[in-house]
């Protein structure tokens, strides 16, 4: 009788636990999101331009701002960047296997790759880490974005040509995109140790944009696409993203020497869902496009559980 009473007194105890995780943590940044699920419609708002807007300019002053006043050693920023395209690049392979084992098509194939690999790292990510493990957390949060965005490009363009039988000319484009061509000047920023009042604070302003305009355009872009009808490949597909991304960064942090913040930050960024990034590589590849875009919005729903799991766990 005693043990039936501490066991059920436990798992109150786990349960008040997850709640509150979910409430402090997850429900502020859903709650943006929701916004801009309601009010998208409503305002007529446009989800490409809200897009464009954080891709070209916010982002990029996000990084400058945070890669431009980073302390990190060389060492561990570049255990972290090969630590995470090492867990994207097997949970790639995971997906290849899995859809292939299913006798799925090559566009199917390509399909589970795209929805287990591309997390959705920066609007949803990096806010998430920040509530989580506080402010300390941005910096290897936006290394690991840099890195995630890198191989994520790679696997899915390369995925994606493949299904198709195209060409790999489109996997360069990654380089040329505003967050990572806005690095290198950052660092330079950095090592030269320059105090530029009048560039810092405009790009300071329009970093602190970053996290709420991302956060209100992804549930304009959740609100477009409508809701998912659930089948087993949008299950396995997002379970690869959901479940095994996270647990493969839980079991190679030892081998990477990973600890504190940086394992904590990197096992959150693996657990994030697929990101809107991988519904549009397959609307420009034609890599079923319908089955992508519901499978974000799906995986992006069922994070809601997952993450508070992790984040308890964590």
């Amino acid at each position: 009788m005693g043990a039936v009473f501490f066991a059920a007194k436990d798992n109150n105890c786990m349960f008040g636990q997850l709640l509150g995780i979910f409430f402090s943590v997850l429900a502020p940044v859903f709650l943006l999101v929701l916004l801009g699920y309601l009010i998208g419609p409503r305002l007529q708002l446009d989800a490409r331009t809200l897009s464009r807007l954080s891709y070209f300019v916010l982002t990029p002053a996000f990084i400058f701002d945070v890669m431009s006043t980073a302390q990190i050693e060389a060492a561990l920023a570049t255990r972290m960047t090969i630590y995470i395209i090492v867990v994207h690049a097997l949970c790639g392979v995971l997906a290849f296997w899995v859809a292939r084992g299913l006798g799925r098509d090559k566009k199917m194939i390509a399909a589970y790759m795209l929805v287990g690999t591309f997390g959705n790292v920066g609007n949803f990510g990096i806010p998430i880490v920040q509530f989580a493990l506080d402010r300390e957390a941005l910096l290897p949060a936006t290394v690991y974005f840099l890195a995630v965005v890198l191989v994520c490009f790679i696997i899915g363009v390369g995925a994606a040509n493949w299904a198709r039988q195209g060409n790999l000319r489109a996997i360069t484009a990654v380089f040329r995109t505003p967050a990572l061509i806005v690095l290198p000047p950052a660092l330079l920023y950095n090592w030269a140790s320059l105090d530029l009042p009048v560039l810092a604070r405009p790009l300071d302003i329009l970093a602190g944009a970053l996290i709420p305009v991302m956060l209100v355009t992804l549930g304009v872009q959740l609100a477009d696409t409508g809701l998912p009808r659930i089948n087993l490949d949008m299950l396995l597909s997002s379970a690869i993203k959901l479940v095994a991304c996270p647990l493969l960064a839980v079991l190679l942090a030892a081998p990477f020497a990973l600890t504190g913040v940086e394992r904590a930050t990197g096992i959150l960024q693996a657990a994030m869902p697929a990101a809107v990034f991988a519904s549009i590589i397959a609307f420009e590849n034609d890599v079923v496009p319908s089955f992508v875009t519901a499978a974000v919005l799906f995986s992006t729903l069922a994070s809601l559980a997952t993450l508070t799991v992790v984040i308890a766990i964590l």
